[in-house]
């Protein structure tokens, strides 16, 4: 009767252990591979709200992509050629519109406060008017896809060919808080250029070459 007792602890405890083991072989990943991946950022930028809802174009943030191996963030000089005047997000701005016109009045200016995070920043009183005290200082934005120091990755010549921002970076217009959609293993990369080369690229034909010089050097 001991002896069936302590078999059953033992199957019992082999199960729960098969389930830890199985939990963590489906999480983990290869080195240098964070899909999934979205950090928390020092302002709760919307590309929902930009990209998707408002339809600005990525190139017109990440302009450096057009001719450059680095698509790069954006400086706060770029944020603030809209922010100097729209001093509200979309969400605010339309129930203040509503507002106004139900009441017939002209509606008020306000300054949401994820906007708020972006002016203290950069050490404005208000959009237009910037502290005379203070040295305004970068925004310490937090990467989000990370290639390994041996990958070279050219930004310029993807977007060159006609390659659409979504392929690598998946539906960013959809993404509140952005994160890496794929995996950009060199598997990954290699079955793309692969692809492009047999079906070619919006209808055009390309030879994206698969010559590991092109990648790696």
């Amino acid at each position: 009767m001991n002896r069936s007792i302590v078999t059953v602890i033992l199957l019992i405890g082999l199960f729960y252990s098969l389930i830890v083991v199985a939990s963590s072989v489906s999480a983990w990943r290869y080195p240098d591979e964070q899909q999934g991946y979205s950090p928390k950022q020092p302002i709760p930028y919307s590309h929902r709200l930009h990209a998707g809802e408002l339809g600005i174009n990525c190139k017109f943030c990440h302009f450096n992509s057009l001719e450059s191996r680095h698509a790069g963030i954006p400086s706060t000089d770029v944020c603030m050629k809209c922010h100097k005047f729209v001093t509200s997000s979309y969400e605010v701005l339309k129930e203040e519109l509503d507002l106004a016109d139900k009441e017939k009045r002209k509606p008020k200016t306000i300054i949401s406060d994820k906007l708020k995070k972006l002016y203290a920043s950069l050490d404005l009183v208000d959009p237009k008017t910037p502290n005379p005290d203070a040295i305004p200082k970068s925004i310490e934005w937090v990467r989000v896809h990370n290639l390994p120091d041996f990958v070279c990755f050219d930004h310029s010549a993807h977007v060159t060919a006609g390659v659409a921002c979504q392929k690598c970076h998946g539906p960013v217009e959809s993404m509140e808080q952005v994160r890496q959609f794929e995996s950009l293993s060199m598997g990954w990369c290699v079955k793309c250029h692969q692809e492009s080369t047999e079906n070619g690229i919006n209808g055009k034909p390309v030879h994206a070459s698969r010559d590991c010089s092109v990648c790696h050097h």
